[in-house]
């Protein structure tokens, strides 16, 4: 049960599960503020909310199990396996739209609209729904990292390839799912891991000037809302809104339809502006924000889903300027403990499977900080390790798991020790 207190670089493995741990404490301490504020409104709660955090005790209890698990194998077993697992989660992910397109399966029911979960029901119970495009990232983080691990993979143009194929397939069946969070993510993960197996920039330098000249067609083939997602950047802006009104084509290709102050205000741009005035409300200058459990937006519902995609910008309204330096600071601690386990591995396999998940970390901190702040669309993406949400959080800490089974392996060589 140890196994992961064994092996190489004890200190920066102890310093990764240190931040881990104080980054679920974190969440937890969070979604508890929102459900039990100190000066309480029952009147103006949501219903729920004050048994989130009994169910993320739950989940991190689930997620510590499953690192401990991870960690009783060697992780270059599950390369082997890597294409199996892939193969497994995109046929999850395609039941999902055979359950919104052709016909609803008694497993995969919409969940506040959406087509992302499934959900077994054994003896009349009904068992916590898993999210497959959480489980899909690692699942294809690892098969890539399996892929790339011959040189002949991706040193040429006709190479890259297979590569890109393992990225756009599931995609291509997340993005009907409306997950567009997701789907940004692996973009990103494949040009890092690409880029550190040894891939020639100028390769993928063209496939980037390749993905700008299709945008437009992909623009054109986008739902209303998910325009709405990624134009809200520029919504931000008092002076695009009034040309998007005075100008109803520029008002269509942003948000597809005839553009509205109101609607913006109301509507498309509700969370974003709530979710800036809970951060500007915490402070900067000195500010401590309002304290655990105060505040108008944890008294008052102002902020739908504030323990979710959205805690970012709860942690502000409590903490303020230091508190969401201290939250960030941890996830620094992470990223450099998991790029001390790159730099000190030299099997390829491993190397890459780690900057994979790194790159994960990063990219997904970046972009949930970056929609609460108004510097990123909405995605739906969460706070690793601190957002409400079993799948996410379990994706998470096998993450870490992994990143620790990966450090704590000896050095790979070609031939055993004289």
């Amino acid at each position: 049960m140890y196994n992961f207190l064994k092996g190489r670089l004890l200190a920066v493995r102890l310093c990764l599960l240190t931040a881990t741990l104080l980054l679920l404490g974190i969440g937890i301490a969070t979604i508890y503020s929102v459900g039990h504020p100190a000066e309480h409104s029952p009147a103006s709660q949501d219903e729920g909310l004050d048994v989130y955090w009994k169910k993320q005790i739950v989940f991190a209890v689930v997620g510590l199990v499953g690192f401990i698990i991870v960690n009783l194998i060697n992780y270059r077993d599950l390369g082997a396996a890597s294409y199996w697992f892939l193969a497994g989660i995109l046929v999850l992910l395609a039941l999902l739209l055979v359950s919104k397109f052709v016909v609803t399966l008694p497993f995969a029911k919409p969940i506040n609209g959406t087509y992302r979960w499934i959900s077994i029901t054994v003896a009349g119970r009904t068992l916590p729904s898993i999210q497959p495009s959480e489980f899909c990232k690692i699942a294809y983080i690892l098969a890539l990292a399996w892929y790339l691990r011959y040189r002949s993979n991706y040193r040429n143009f006709r190479a890259l390839i297979g590569p890109f194929a393992l990225a756009l397939l599931p995609m291509v069946l997340i993005l009907p799912e409306t997950d567009l969070g997701t789907v940004m993510l692996m973009m990103p993960i494949l040009f890092t891991m690409l880029f550190v197996a040894g891939a020639k920039v100028r390769h993928l330098l063209l496939i980037i000037l390749m993905a700008f000249l299709v945008s437009p067609l992909l623009w054109y083939k986008m739902e209303s809302y998910q325009r709405t997602r990624i134009s809200s950047v520029l919504l931000q802006s008092a002076w695009v809104r009034e040309k998007a009104e005075q100008h109803e084509a520029l008002g269509r290709i942003l948000v597809g339809t005839k553009f509205s102050t109101k609607q913006w205000k109301n509507d498309w741009g509700y969370h974003l502006i709530r979710s800036k005035y809970a951060i500007a409300s915490g402070g900067i200058n000195g500010g401590k924000g309002y304290g655990f459990r105060h505040g108008p937006f944890i008294k008052y519902s102002f902020l739908p889903e504030r323990h979710n995609d959205f805690i970012f910008a709860v942690i502000a309204h409590q903490w303020g300027f230091w508190g969401c330096l201290a939250v960030l600071g941890l996830y620094v601690i992470i990223v450099s403990c998991g790029l001390e386990i790159v730099a000190n591995n030299t099997d390829p396999f491993g190397k890459l499977f780690a900057v994979g998940i790194v790159a994960m970390f990063v990219v997904e901190v970046l972009i949930n900080v970056g929609m609460t702040v108004g510097l990123m669309p909405i995605t739906g993406l969460t706070l690793p390790l601190v957002s409400y949400g079993g799948s996410s959080l379990l994706v998470s800490m096998v993450s870490i798991g992994l990143l620790n089974n990966i450090g704590r392996c000896r050095l790979f060589s070609v031939a055993p020790k004289a």
